[in-house]
């Protein structure tokens, strides 16, 4: 029963029906963006919503068991600050630093800014002489590199998933693609909550005795969000390594919460550097990102693979983004037009020379059925 209850605060949270309003616009701005520069969209707009959990439930129940079992205690009172950051970051879809290694630390720092303003006595961080418990700063901290990690994990297997491309014009005028990213993830994780001033206002939350203190159940509804732009590599390259260097991140903050159990100031230093590291990778890759040339820009030998539209004929042979088709059933193409007509020849049975990110020619076919899309369903410029 108190486990149940406890999942009714999910419910409870305005963050969790923020995240699934909020993933519902991305999909629908993701599909409004492509119709503008493509006229078709590449994947439905419920993708969003539908991957808001479904992509994260097992990492949620790893977390859970994780924190129930080494009694991660965390304070309502960080978790209250941490909900209205969350909300604040989904509304102004500021994905970029939806990260908890960015979100976590502000929250912590405008609980901390509040008890010293308040005239809390005794107010020394690094001694954690709070009106908080230490052990609620080092769970916390515990659970928020952890959920950098899990952050890292999605990157790298689920970031590249649902990449919009978008249309930019080249200082020469001509078209050239970007790819887009970004996405929300809700990682429901229960956690531990002391009775404080809870059972004030709720007097029927459940609760259990854990060593000399009283504790609570609480569902919480961790949210996760992420956006990066691609000019000059390509998501199948950049998106691994930037999922990669997170997941670093994310096992130094562990390391160094964990160590806040002996040497109670490093829980902060943990705060501190999954903060600058998490913010040094994006510029850093944004930096390097906008520099340099387009990864997919136009080619005079062939027309590059701007997106492909799943279970199309382009997806079964295999054709990803930012490699060229030189020849169609033995033509070459250079333009959306020729490769149509070059298609038409055996509009049966469609044979494609393709040069791939290492120069390296690949042919491929496939059988062309009547319910297919006339272009294969590719995207190129």
């Amino acid at each position: 029963m108190e486990i149940l209850q406890g999942i009714g605060w999910l419910f409870a949270n305005p963050v969790f029906y923020l995240a699934i309003l909020f993933a519902i616009v991305l999909g629908y701005v993701r599909v409004k963006n492509e119709r503008k520069h493509f006229r078709i969209r590449l994947i439905d707009g419920w993708s969003e919503l539908r991957g808001l959990v479904s992509e994260t439930w097992v990492y949620a129940l790893v977390l859970s068991v994780i924190s129930v079992a080494a009694g991660l205690v965390i304070g309502s009172e960080i978790l209250v600050f941490y909900s209205v950051i969350l909300a604040v970051m989904i509304v102004l879809f500021m994905y970029v630093a939806g990260s908890p290694a960015i979100t976590a630390p502000i929250a912590i720092g405008l609980l901390l800014l509040l008890t010293y303003v308040r005239n809390t006595p005794n107010v020394d961080v690094w001694n954690l002489s709070l009106s908080l418990e230490a052990s609620t700063f080092v769970g916390f901290g515990i659970l928020i590199g952890l959920l950098v990690v899990v952050e890292g994990l999605l990157i790298s297997k689920k970031g590249d998933q649902l990449v919009s491309p978008r249309l930019e014009e080249t200082t020469r005028g001509l078209k050239a693609a970007t790819n887009r990213m970004k996405r929300l993830w809700l990682v429901p994780v229960v956690t531990i909550v002391p009775v404080g001033l809870l059972p004030d206002w709720l007097p029927y939350w459940p609760t259990f005795h854990m060593g000399d203190g009283t504790y609570g159940l609480v569902l919480f509804p961790f949210v996760i969000g992420f956006a990066l732009k691609a000019k000059h590599s390509l998501p199948v390259t950049v998106i691994p390594r930037f999922g990669q260097a997170v997941l670093l991140i994310g096992l130094l903050m562990v390391a160094l919460s964990l160590s806040g159990y002996w040497v109670k100031g490093l829980v902060f230093a943990a705060f501190i550097l999954g903060f600058i590291g998490r913010i040094g990778l994006s510029i850093f890759f944004g930096i390097k990102e906008r520099a340099g040339n387009y990864a997919v820009a136009p080619k005079s030998e062939g027309v590059m693979i701007v997106g492909v539209l799943p279970e199309s004929p382009a997806e079964r042979m295999g054709l990803v983004v930012g490699e060229c088709i030189r020849k169609v059933n033995g033509q070459l193409v250079t333009n959306e037009q020729e490769l149509y007509e070059a298609i038409q020849i055996n509009a049966a049975h469609c044979r494609l020379e393709v040069l791939d990110f290492n120069g390296e020619v690949r042919l491929r076919q496939h059988v062309i059925y009547r319910h297919d899309h006339h272009r294969l369903g590719l995207l190129i410029i």
